[in-house]
């Protein structure tokens, strides 16, 4: 609690909370932090911003305790407001000395409680289970402000606390971490990143012994064993009851690298064919990877000279988002100085990658995150089909994972060629979730030392007595085909563009052209997403009012179309197509009765709410160009009305 000798700034908070400028809440955890953080700083940086009056940036900082999610953690790091006290000397690329003082901020008072909890949480486990060992825990990070400082921070706290640590050299791809999780059979994983948010953010994303995020049931006991600490200080254990902290590198790339290489379903096809891309790591961790893999497979790969080096300010860009088109800009330019065949472009932690690819016309053409996702499906379903790898008699047992968020196109073509589609919510975590399903539904005797299974071998098991696994994606231009990474990956996902690209030159066509082929045959599917930003403490709370109205009050005409039929996520139990149940989430599905669908949620790592709007055509178009007008006109349609709807809602 706060000091009893209440200075003059101490009670100018009493003061604002009384005239409405100040959050009791704020107050309440403004008090929380200064009891219990030994950050030397914290005091000095409130004060400042008691005495100049900030009291939003106050709010905004203290309006709430971060808490420890199935995602683990993820806010601003750098306040809106720096204060003297965090700017400190400086830090390095312009970051001010010290991170963002504030119970709602991404600091070591939340970190420290984030990984204390956690450990708490793994050794009761393993105790559980009768291992009678230090807890192993993996550490990555991207090139973030403040990324490396915490993974160090939180390799020490390990050591400290008897767990030993594993930890990168330098910046590395969150799936990498995923897959050291499974390589080094550790007992968790912990990635800091905060993906593609803004600069000023960063976040602490915590993998469990199988190399997924967390999930159920350990999800809610690690949340409450975090959520219990009230501090980031700790006693170290004695020296001899200590863990290590051991450094990874280039041998681990190299693993990482080979198993990626079974994701080639036909290598042959690279043999003679070098393409030219332009590819960027927009400032962060992909160039380790992707570049050597590309140009290993024969490809003549460009790099941005503006983007290579790892830089947390991510200066080049407006934001650090392979979705956007803007990110992608320099890459697209030097593309068409060069006359490269693709752009490829991943995010700070390559778990994402964008592309560009050129047309029949000779320009470059962006494509979206469901018509990469549906490219990779549709090829990698056919030449497993193709190869005798999948055939009629065991296409039961193989599966594609899709997020509800993710173009029904994707359901069409596993229809089409008979294999099983399962619908998740948004989060490769879920996907993560059905990977261990399948590979425990292994028999013990079959399965032994699974991770050491080549991939013929573990496809072999699973095609017998479980569900093969032939792709999983999500619209947010995130990928994976293998289960030896168990979260979306960039460099898998380079690997596997680089195989379809080999294909359409054999073919003697563009890629643009293999998808224009697949809408003639599947109809023309197009999505719209949109979003509405809210920050802060007072854009979190008009959030959620939001989105609890469509369950409060549920729309019936959109659009001038009746709503056939509405999945509230929230309230309803509702079972995915091999009978699990959906984790209970802030989200609507509708369908409407002229074709068009829509769903609206929540973002779970951004202050907005998000739409995603779904039109088709049917198959056969003899004009694709005017399909595609078609579509495009009615899901525009339809996004007017729903904005308008929003803004009535939000009063």
């Amino acid at each position: 609690m706060i000091r009893p000798a209440m200075s003059e700034w101490k009670s100018g908070i009493g003061e604002a909370v009384n005239d409405g400028k100040l959050l009791q809440s704020s107050r309440e955890n403004i008090e929380r932090l200064l009891g219990g953080s030994t950050n030397p700083v914290a005091e000095a940086a409130v004060a400042e911003l008691v005495d100049a009056g900030e009291w939003q940036e106050l709010d905004d900082r203290f309006y709430k305790t971060m808490e420890f999610g199935t995602g683990g953690l993820r806010g601003r790091t750098i306040g809106k407001i720096v204060t003297k006290a965090e700017e400190g000397k400086g830090g390095p690329l312009g970051r001010p000395e010290h991170p963002c003082v504030g119970t709602a901020a991404m600091n070591y008072y939340n970190v420290g409680r984030a990984i204390q909890g956690f450990i708490i949480y793994v050794k009761r486990h393993l105790a559980a289970r009768g291992a009678d060992r230090r807890p192993v825990f993996v550490f990555a990070h991207d090139t973030r402000h403040f990324s490396r400082d915490f993974a160090e921070y939180c390799a020490k706290v390990c050591a400290d606390l008897g767990c030993d640590a594993c930890l990168f050299e330098g910046p590395r791809a969150t799936p990498e971490l995923s897959f050291a999780v499974r390589e080094l059979r550790a007992d968790a994983g912990v990635v800091l990143t905060a993906s593609h948010n803004p600069p000023h953010d960063c976040g602490f994303k915590a993998y469990f012994d199988d190399g997924a995020q967390i999930v159920e049931p350990h999800a809610s006991a690690i949340i409450k064993e975090v959520n219990a600490l009230e501090s980031e200080s700790y006693e170290a254990l004695p020296e001899a009851e200590r863990g290590t902290v051991k450094i990874l590198g280039e041998d681990m790339d190299r693993k990482y690298k080979a198993r990626l290489r079974t994701l080639l379903l036909r290598p042959d096809l690279l043999e003679g064919r070098s393409a030219k891309v332009v590819y960027t790591n927009l400032h962060g961790t992909g160039g380790v990877v992707v570049v050597p893999m590309l140009r290993e497979l024969g490809f003549d790969v460009l790099t941005v000279p503006e983007q290579d080096e790892p830089d947390g300010r991510f200066p080049t860009v407006e934001s650090p988002n392979p979705e956007n088109a803007s990110a992608l800009k320099l890459a697209m330019d030097l593309a068409g100085r060069e006359q490269a065949d693709a752009v490829m472009g991943t995010d700070p932690d390559c778990d994402r990658i964008g592309v560009a690819v050129r047309n029949k016309q000779g320009e470059l053409q962006l494509l979206t995150g469901n018509q990469v996702g549906t490219l990779l499906s549709w090829y990698r379903i056919k030449t497993m089909f193709d190869q005798g790898m999948l055939t009629e008699s065991n296409r039961s047992r193989a599966v594609m994972i899709k997020t509800f968020v993710t173009t029904s196109m994707q359901d069409t073509i596993a229809r089409h060629f008979g294999i099983g589609l399962v619908n998740t919510l948004t989060g490769f975590k879920y996907m993560g979730e059905k990977l261990r399903k399948y590979e425990m539904a292994i028999p013990v005797d079959k399965r032994g030392d699974y991770r050491s299974l080549s991939e013929e071998e573990s496809r072999k098991l699973r095609l017998e007595y479980s569900k093969f696994f032939v792709f999983g994606g999500e619209e947010s231009y995130g990928y994976l085909a293998g289960d030896f990474v168990r979260d979306k990956d960039g460099n898998g996902s380079a690997v596997m563009f680089a195989e379809l690209a080999a294909y359409a030159m054999s073919e003697d066509k563009t890629i643009a052209e293999l998808l224009d082929d697949l809408y003639r045959e599947f109809g023309v599917h197009l999505e719209l997403g949109q979003s509405l930003v809210m920050e802060g403490a007072d854009g979190a709370a008009k959030i959620a009012a939001l989105a609890t109205s469509y369950s409060e009050d549920q729309p019936h005409e959109v659009d001038g179309s009746r709503v056939r039929k509405l999945q509230d996520f929230s309230t309803e139990d509702i079972h995915d197509e091999e009978g699990d149940l959906i984790p209970k989430q802030k989200m609507i599905l509708v369908d409407l009765d002229d074709g068009r669908r829509f769903a609206v949620r929540p973002s779970g790592t951004e202050p907005k709410i998000k739409y995603y709007l779904f039109g088709k055509d049917a198959p056969g178009a003899e004009d694709l160009a005017a399909s595609r007008e078609k579509v495009k006109g009615s899901l525009a349609s339809l996004w007017t009305w729903l904005e308008k709807d929003a803004r009535k809602r939000m009063g």
